[in-house]
């Protein structure tokens, strides 16, 4: 049997081992270089970014919301505070199912599907890895019934936390306001460093115009987490910065005695405090709990609140409009004196009705016989509507306008606070522009006893008699006397200070007449004079809700509640060194003298029992 035998090519056989070799050699040197480059930029060049994300792999930033800071009265007692409340909160990166996990939740603690509702928009702007708030508040039941099925609810936990308290409730709700969640386009427009981890925001008072003084400077805390996200550890914090506390010259318990005072009348008491334009009483009634606000009123209370006929949540006190009436007298004698057109001693026939040349419109007195013949005190203690009928048209639109716009009536006082309106103080002009009208000698006639177009808001009579009371130096309303951050002190600012060019005795000429409308025996206010060892200057107003036919009589018995007239009362004390001005509106009281009259004398009768007291 025959072999067959392969001669080797040795040299053939090394020259390919050769080549391959240098091949592989070329093609591990070429792996190597494309490695090292790879280590370089991800040790070097990419080295922060990365190292970030395998930070936030293990490590979680942890917003700390700031403590909110407490509002005090001028004594120091809390009006606004922060209390420690225990709250229902998920973690979204922690929950595999939501919804799930929220029907059940629902279901155990009987959860309305608004605040379910709420819940989700919450979720939708905030950090998976955030604590969201879906119960605020919870009662010790509710606590109990979670804490027993604690284990089946992964990433749902109880809570400690801070949440706004107003201890005095309807007194405050519209000077101090409340805080509310974070909607949506407030959200647009906070700066996100700041609102980090907060989710309540002042809606109204002195909580939304002081919301940045308030609210502080948010923190955060860098925490080590596990796989599972569970925290292990804090590897650095940033402490916040609590808010501002603020020391208001409001007086909590002035405020409840005015507030009382308007018994079942809707209106509003302001009381400043003359020297330094501190506001002493900032009543509006009715009010409203402002604390469901905080954790997310219900619909049905909410719409109550918006439907309600006596309007609970309209702040009264800086918002409503009303005919100054009669009130406006004082202003109006001090224009006929600072303008000369008309002296103290100058007497005037009243015969209970005032016409304009050749015409047959009467306009009529309160008092239907008239005051006979009146000089300038007599017509402002009697409130004689012909006197005054006569001084408008002697002095003109345009100078009634010019005069009282000084006093601060038909504009802004500049009040520590949020949407505050400006009344309407009618010019020639005001109508051309509002209405493309002319203006009528009659629309002056009853301008000068405070109807027709004329309204005011009850701040702006308290500031403008405030500022007569100062004898023409002008009285800037505020509320915030000082605030208190970390320790230190510091003042809102202060409004520009202005005089008046008021001659002397025309001031006193004024204020001797609205002593005599409180101390004097035909006076319309003499009811408050008794008992008191000092002197009120003050002054009556009734402003009409409707017209009254010229042949018709008004008979308030007869007319429905909501048509009586507005009683209304201005007033300073004492007289002789004014110390405190106040002004009320009641709503529907009919009469300034019995019914509004006796609840500033009632505030001022307190606030100089205790300043004597002080003393």
């Amino acid at each position: 049997m025959s072999r067959s035998h392969t001669i080797k090519n040795t040299h053939e056989e090394n020259r390919i081992f050769v080549r391959r070799a240098a091949i592989a050699l070329i093609f591990i040197g070429l792996l190597s270089t494309g490695l090292i480059v790879r280590l370089i930029y991800l040790q070097i060049i990419g080295h922060d970014h990365y190292s970030t994300l395998a930070n936030n792999n293990h490590i979680k930033i942890a917003p700390l919301p700031p403590t909110r800071g407490i509002i005090f009265d001028r004594k120091g007692r809390v009006l606004a505070e922060n209390t420690p409340t225990f709250s229902l909160e998920l973690i979204p990166e922690q929950i595999k199912d939501m919804d799930d996990t929220l029907a059940r939740l629902q279901k155990l603690l009987e959860i309305p599907d608004e605040k379910i509702e709420l819940y989700q928009k919450l979720r939708k702007r905030e950090k998976r890895f955030t604590s969201i708030p879906l119960l605020l508040r919870m009662s010790e039941e509710e606590i109990a019934r979670f804490a027993t099925v604690r284990p089946y609810f992964p990433g749902v936990d109880i809570q400690a936390r801070l949440v706004r308290n107003y201890p005095y409730d309807v007194l405050t709700s519209h000077v101090i306001g409340y805080v509310g969640r974070i909607n949506e386009e407030e959200l647009k427009s906070l700066p996100a460093s700041e609102y980090r981890g907060s989710h309540h925001i002042g809606k109204a008072g002195i909580e939304l115009a002081y919301e940045t003084a308030l609210h502080g400077k948010s923190g955060y805390a860098e925490i080590e987490t596990n796989a599972q996200s569970r925290p292990i550890s804090t590897i650095k914090t940033i402490d916040p910065i609590a808010g501002s506390n603020l020391y208001l010259s409001l007086d909590i318990d002035l405020q409840k005695t005015a507030y009382d005072a308007l018994d079942i009348y809707n209106g509003a008491v302001v009381a400043i405090e003359i020297k330094t334009g501190g506001v002493l009483v900032f009543a509006s009634r009715p009010g409203f709990d402002p604390n469901p606000f905080v954790y997310g009123i219900d619909s049905n209370s909410y719409n109550e609140l918006q439907t309600s006929d006596a309007r609970p949540m309209f702040n009264r006190a800086l918002r409503g409009q009303y005919p100054p009436g009669s009130t406006i007298k004082p202003f109006m004698a001090l224009a006929g004196l600072e303008y000369q057109a008309i002296t103290p001693t100058q007497r005037k026939f009243c015969p209970g009705y005032f016409q304009l040349p050749n015409v047959k419109h009467k306009y009529r007195d309160w008092k239907k016989g008239g005051h006979g013949t009146i000089d300038m005190n007599a017509a402002i203690v009697q409130s004689c509507d012909v006197y005054f009928y006569e001084l408008a048209l002697a002095l003109s639109i345009d100078k009634i306008h010019s005069f009282l716009t000084e006093f601060g009536f038909g504009e802004l006082s500049g009040i520590d606070l949020v949407g505050e309106k400006p009344g309407l103080l009618p010019s020639k002009q005001w109508k051309r522009k509002a209405r493309n009208q002319s203006w009528y000698p009659g629309e002056t006639v009853i301008t000068g006893i405070g109807q027709g177009y004329t309204q005011f808001t009850p701040l702006q009579l308290a500031r403008g008699t405030a500022t007569l009371a100062n004898k023409g130096n002008v009285v800037n309303p505020h509320l915030v006397e000082h605030l208190v951050t970390n320790g230190i002190t510091s003042l809102p600012p202060a409004a520009e200070p202005k005089m008046l060019q008021l001659k002397p005795q025309n001031v006193d000429t004024v204020t001797s007449a609205m002593v005599s409308v409180v101390h004097s025996a035909r006076g319309t206010a003499k009811v408050i004079s008794r008992g008191i060892d000092y002197q009120i200057a003050g002054k009556t107003g009734t402003a009409q809700v409707f017209t009254v036919k010229q042949d018709a009589k008004y008979n308030e018995n007869q007319i429905d509640f909501k048509l009586r007239d507005h009683a209304l009362f201005i007033s300073f004390a004492p007289a002789h060194d004014p110390q405190i001005a106040v002004a009320v509106v009641v709503e529907n009281g009919g009469h300034g003298g019995t019914v509004a009259a006796p609840i500033a004398g009632q505030v001022i009768r307190q606030y100089l029992k205790d300043k004597a007291n002080e003393n």
